[in-house]
């Protein structure tokens, strides 16, 4: 890989009259995130010019957006996109309880740190004066990323948590969502999956069902976030491409996210659960739903 070559011919794909898209898709989809930041660096060393700034100028729409995506290191692209959810016209909820609820510890560290230098406001600041009531609370204790990421599944503590969160649904006239609350973003992963086994035993139903039928709203949307996530990632963001593509219309904000968000973290994993839960493949989905550059960058991220 050489920085500097593939630099110019960045450079050769946008100099002069009309753009050669085909070229910068192709450049572009080769490389990993690292990589591209590299080339932004060598671009401006060697040409003098911003490659960001040109790629604006050269390209646009939905497909500008794909590619000014692949070009942001991963962290600030999260930070982007949260940003965009709160200040822009209208709060976009499924893109805060998507980032919130489906990144580890470690990225929302980063995230809080970059999101705090980049605008000189907290996130969780941003989120409380943005969203209200009981689903703000959920997005503030996500957003501290103060999951415990242990292996270890105490047998009786699950059992005590399955039934705390029986009592405090759908045993209850009324719910106590700071109960589902806690259990939900704090605890481990293992431990959850034991939580929701024992849930179903004292319950009957499962955990989601309980969620649905006890909650509404964008609460509900982000503590059902919360569990698909912690049961099957991968299965989650398949649903969330899946719900982006299907019926009239596009919803190329969320689209365009996971596709650039997950291209190098787990597309194999997505695309397969993707084919076992819809019987059709993400590839064959998005050339049907996609057209034009837009069409060929995202099916170059997705592969296959």
């Amino acid at each position: 890989f050489s920085a500097e070559q593939e630099a110019q011919a960045l450079r050769k794909a946008m100099k002069g009259f009309g753009t050669d898209e085909d070229a910068i898709i192709e450049i572009l989809t080769k490389l990993n995130v690292s990589q591209r930041q590299q080339v932004l660096i060598t671009y401006k060393s060697s040409i003098g010019r911003d490659l960001i700034d040109d790629l604006k100028s050269e390209l646009s729409g939905n497909f500008e957006r794909v590619i000014i995506g692949m070009m942001t290191p991963t962290t600030m692209y999260d930070v982007h996109e949260l940003r965009r959810a709160l200040k822009g016209a209208g709060t976009d909820e499924g893109c805060l309880i998507e980032i919130l609820a489906s990144r580890t510890n470690e990225e929302i560290r980063r995230i809080n740190e970059n999101y705090k230098l980049q605008y000189g406001r907290t996130l969780e600041e941003d989120i409380v004066s943005d969203t209200s009531s009981m689903f703000r609370r959920v997005l503030v204790s996500l957003a501290t990323g103060n999951r415990d990421e242990g292996m270890y599944v105490d047998d009786a503590l699950a059992q005590q948590d399955a039934q705390c969160l029986y009592e405090a649904g759908e045993k209850k006239w009324g719910t106590d969502e700071v109960q589902f609350m806690a259990i939900l973003s704090t605890r481990n992963r293992c431990h959850l999956l034991r939580v929701f086994d024992a849930y179903r035993g004292i319950a009957d139903k499962d955990i989601t069902d309980s969620i649905k039928s006890e909650m509404s709203g964008d609460l509900e949307d982000a503590l059902l976030a919360v569990v698909k996530c912690v049961r099957n990632k991968p299965a989650y963001f398949a649903e969330r491409l899946y719900k982006s593509m299907k019926g009239l219309g596009t919803d190329d904000n969320t689209l365009i996210r996971v596709m650039v968000s997950r291209s190098e973290i787990d597309m194999l994993d997505i695309r397969r659960e993707f084919l076992t839960m819809y019987g059709k493949s993400l590839y064959s989905f998005i050339k049907g739903d996609c057209s034009g550059d837009y069409r060929k960058v995202l099916l170059r991220l997705c592969g296959g």
